[in-house]
């Protein structure tokens, strides 16, 4: 980020500069959660067969485990001799359909676990497609480190829930009906008392839900907090230990991690809570049945084996209510996680229409009016107008915060316009798709950007039909030759954390040479040679001097030596420009560009 930029961001006040606490004071999630269940099922429509196939082994499991306690009343009831049967018989019917039953526990263990991969995978794709997709402004506004705990954090969540819980709240929606209905055929009587425990959990659930939702929410957006302060520690970790912030920074975590700690242990409370509530309210169902069965039994209504085969029921019915009660906490997080991934795919993209841009070999480009703020009622560019003609070296200089990083934002188009025009040889930008416009535009930036990826492939970024004899040459203009040679595996090698693996300054040359293999119309310098030493700045001077004969270039500078042979030199300042011409012409005046010139070179205080 320039120097610039930070001041932009300091100025705005966003989330890249505010205190980490506040930055997410406002959850991004709505309290749907009816809406963000629909949702999440719509992602199971595109695995119908898997769905269908799953839940047909658990309809299977269930069959099994309600018909299960009917033979043993039977048994029971031979034994006892209030029944004629073969013994041998119903205890190997009972054996089998046991033994049915873990082989459907098997099988719902392994269609869940690949449904839930599939829909994960396909919900990470949208997330993943989505983010790269987003206008510059929401990631310039937005924890970087909360994003990434969206991907992986909120999504795990989600995946833990579809391969865990899913499975066992449809076995217990399944079970609890099916049971209900035996022990109605068995005893109506009976199990209508047994059933008044089912409104002491229905109570118990809702009262406790809402706060393992609640607080579920609350830990999800904390570890997006936490996640983004451990970023961007390691990001920036050499100026932490050169400002001496470590303490400072292990505090912050500190109080960050303390809120996540409290959060997590209110969940975990409220949904450890949940099972021994559940498991009290069981208890009392089994009370009621041993005291009813056993009156009904007396008075002959039913018979040993059937209050036998209720303790069973009870229990069996119990179990998956108080499953129900703990999934449904599982349930709250899993929710959670999926508003926050939903409130990225809801956002809206960058706008990909527009027609292509007619560069015909020129490039002139005009500014006319330009009005820009990024925050209402605070504007950053005011009534810029200026022309950069078709293959001229356009140079833009001022303090930091003048603007001029934002005019390079409003070419691109990471930005929109408020008022005004910009134009390439007379038509509009803002009727150009973007990605027709960026594709004439090639950009380098003070801080460079490299991928983990092998030298060649980071060259052809911009362009990947570029032949080899164009990276050649590419590499020759801007000093990179000797540099590559060098390197293990020379344009092979792999750049291994970003380009960790190579110095600054190597980087900035492959970050120059990789803008001259994309070939473009107009090329953009940001503090292009800011991090290479005075040799090599000269060198790559007259490399940018060839390059950039009969190609429209703008150039940003703090040092002035960089931009003395512009054709126009533009001074600006608060947005807007101050005086313009050439190096000789502005130093005649004395004015703003005079001021700065000899701030840098004859030694006045700064």
């Amino acid at each position: 980020m320039s120097g610039e930029q930070d001041s932009r961001l300091a100025e705005r006040n966003i989330p890249g500069m505010m205190n980490r606490r506040e930055r997410f004071a406002e959850p991004e999630h709505v309290d749907d959660i009816k809406a963000t269940v629909r949702r999440i099922a719509a992602y199971f429509v595109e695995e119908k067969r898997l769905v269908a196939g799953m839940l047909a082994v658990v309809l299977s499991g269930t069959l099994c485990g309600i018909l299960a306690p009917s033979l043993q009343s039977g048994a029971v009831d031979i034994i006892a001799g209030e029944k004629q049967g073969i013994l041998s018989h119903m205890l190997t019917l009972m054996l089998s359909v046991y033994l049915l039953y873990s082989i459907c526990g098997l099988l719902q263990g392994l269609c869940s676990a690949r449904l839930s991969q599939n829909v994960v995978r396909r919900m990470r794709e949208e997330l993943f497609g989505k983010i790269v997709e987003l206008p510059v402004r929401y990631l310039d506004t937005h924890s970087h480190g909360d994003v990434m705990s969206r991907m992986t954090n909120d999504i795990e969540n989600i995946s833990t829930t579809v391969s865990q819980s899913l499975p066992s709240l449809f076995s217990g929606v399944l079970t609890v009906i099916g049971t209900m209905a035996v022990m109605l055929w068995f005893c109506w009587q009976l199990a209508l008392l047994s059933f008044v425990t089912v409104l002491l959990t229905f109570l118990a659930t809702k009262i406790l839900s809402g706060r393992v939702r609640r607080f579920s929410r609350k830990r999800q957006q904390l570890l997006g907090q936490l996640n983004g302060t451990v970023e961007e520690m390691v990001a920036g970790y050499r100026t932490v230990a050169a400002y001496n912030h470590q303490d400072i920074t292990v505090a912050d975590f500190g109080a960050t991690a303390d809120s996540l700690t409290k959060a997590g242990i209110k969940t975990d409370i409220f949904s450890g809570v949940m099972g021994p509530v559940m498991n009290c309210i069981g208890n009392i169902g089994f009370v009621i049945i041993a005291v009813f069965g056993g009156y009904f039994s007396m008075k002959g209504l039913i018979s040993v084996g059937v209050v036998s085969a209720f303790i069973v029921y009870a229990k069996q019915f119990s179990r998956p209510i108080n499953e129900i009660a703990q999934i449904y906490g599982q349930l709250q997080t899993a929710v959670a996680g999926a508003e926050r991934v939903f409130a990225v795919l809801d956002e809206e993209t960058e706008d990909k229409n527009g027609g292509m841009l007619e560069t015909d070999e020129k490039a002139a480009v005009t500014f006319q009016n330009v009005c820009f703020a990024y925050e209402p009622g605070t504007p950053v560019i005011r009534d810029f107008t200026l022309a950069v003609p078709n293959g001229r070296k356009v140079a833009l200089v001022g303090a930091t915060g003048s603007g001029k990083t934002t005019i390079v934002n409003l070419l691109m188009r990471f930005y929109d316009i408020e008022s005004g025009e910009i134009r390439i040889n007379g038509q509009d930008i803002s009727d150009v798709s973007r990605e027709s416009l960026r594709r004439n535009i090639a950009i380098v930036l003070q801080d460079t950007v490299l991928f983990s990826d092998t030298v060649r492939n980071n060259l052809k970024y911009g362009n990947d039909s570029a032949a080899e004899d164009q990276l050649t040459a590419a590499v020759e203009m801007s000093q990179c030759r000797d540099m590559i040679g060098l390197l293990p595996q020379g344009y092979d090698t792999v750049l291994t954390g970003s380009g960790a693996n190579i110095s600054q300054g190597q980087r900035q040359l492959l970050a120059i040479a990789r803008a001259f293999v994309a070939n473009p119309k107009i090329l953009i310098l940001d503090e292009a040679t800011s991090n290479v030493d005075t040799r090599t700045e000269k060198a790559i001077q007259d490399a940018m001097h060839s390059i950039m004969q009969g190609r429209t270039s703008i150039v940003i500078a703090h040092r002035l030596s960089t931009i003395r042979d512009s054709d126009l030199i533009v001074v600006m300042e608060r947005g807007e420009i101050a005086e313009c011409g050439s190096h000789e012409e502005l130093l005649a005046k004395k004015g703003r560009y005079y001021e700065l010139y000899m701030t840098q070179y004859a030694g006045f205080a700064t």
